[in-house]
């Protein structure tokens, strides 16, 4: 018998059903039962209350995510039951429209089949919607950390528009089979045009983004069972896009354009041209997005958020787990609490995990 799976089932269970409140011959009948189904099978399979309790769990516990105050308001779809890439991707469809719900986005997962010895599912996009990056011989047009996997679904048919915006499609696969690739109708992705409230030369710059990040190429591990297909989403925080998406070197690196319609001097660091154009670039996201009814956090407000969820758990007794460097947000970390802590880098389970590339 698989000890180790049934060492992680019973720690799961002992968890969840005590923090749901179940009594304990509530645990010990289950525990029974997946210990009956480990000897028999190999493997078990959760209840549809675990699989919501872990997905919730596992937000709780990702010490990358400086948003976890809201973990429990997660909504998971369970669409275990699919068999096909065909309803694999209508289930994407249903999440993404729950989950943009018009603006006012609303934290959710849906979690296919798991992996087993003969079976797995995965989600080759890195998020659902994601900008596709071409070299062209005149330099690269679009995002450049979607380059490879552009050149994938153009491989498996896709049309390239090189466009400097242009939605990639899905792109599913199902254990050795070929993968699938779907696109995405036109009104699925909910987009921003990036304004500022002063300068009206933003608009010529003819930014945009996308209003929810969809992470689709993480893992869920629920106690010993691994969902390699489990696209999860929140909200952004600004800085995600005005700081890194809009503003790294290896991203659209828009800071020496902005500073040069700013008539800021470029010519010396001293100036702090890139301080001063990353601002504006960042209240410009902040403004659209709210002007456009797009929920959207400023990384002042997620700190001070961060600090009640700490808050919270300190109060009923569990640890706060994080990664220092993805917790402080990358524009002006030093003003929030969260740079002058330290965090205890401790992997718990349930959690997100990254996987290899499905390509």
């Amino acid at each position: 018998m698989n000890t180790t799976l049934l060492q992680e089932a019973k720690d799961f269970i002992i968890s969840c059903y005590k923090e749901l409140n179940k009594t304990q011959d509530e645990i010990n009948e289950r525990i029974d039962a997946i210990t009956k189904q480990i000897e028999s099978t190999g493997s078990y399979e959760h209840t549809s209350f675990e699989i919501d309790y872990g997905a919730k769990v596992a937000w709780r516990n990702s010490n990358r995510c400086i948003g976890r105050l809201f973990w429990d308001q997660m909504h998971t779809f369970d669409k275990r039951e699919l068999k096909t890439e065909e309803e694999i991707f209508e289930a994407i469809l249903e999440h993404m429209s729950y989950a943009t719900n018009g603006g006012r986005i609303r934290p959710s997962i849906t979690v296919f089949a798991p992996q087993t010895e003969n079976h797995g599912i995965r989600i080759w996009n890195h998020q659902l919607i994601r900008y596709a990056g071409y070299t062209t011989p005149d330099g690269i047009i679009g995002d450049p950390a979607s380059i490879s996997f552009t050149e994938k679904c153009i491989e498996l048919g896709w049309k390239p528009k090189y466009g400097k915006f242009d939605i990639l499609p899905i792109v599913i696969q199902i254990n050795d089979h070929e993968p699938k690739l779907f696109e995405l109708p036109e009104d699925t992705a909910l987009e921003v045009d990036i304004r500022h409230p002063e300068y009206e030369w933003f608009e010529d710059l003819q930014l945009k983004w996308h209003g929810v990040p969809f992470i689709s190429d993480m893992a869920l591990e629920i106690g010993g069972i691994r969902y390699t297909a489990a696209p999860f989403n929140g909200w952004y925080m600004g800085t995600e896009i005005g700081a890194r998406n809009l503003a790294d070197e290896g991203r659209y690196n828009m800071l020496p354009q902005i500073a040069s319609l700013m008539d800021l001097d470029t010519k010396s660091s001293i100036s702090l041209w890139k301080d001063k154009a990353l601002v504006e670039l960042n209240i410009a996201v902040l403004y659209s997005f709210r002007e456009d009814g797009v929920s959207i956090v400023d990384h002042h407000t997620a700190a001070q958020q961060f600090k009640k969820f700490e808050e919270k758990e300190s109060e009923i007794g569990r640890p706060v787990t994080g990664n220092w460097a993805w917790l402080i947000p990358p524009m002006s970390p030093a003003t929030t609490h969260i740079f002058h802590k330290p965090y205890k880098n401790d992997i718990v389970k349930p959690n997100y995990f990254y996987q290899p590339r499905a390509y």
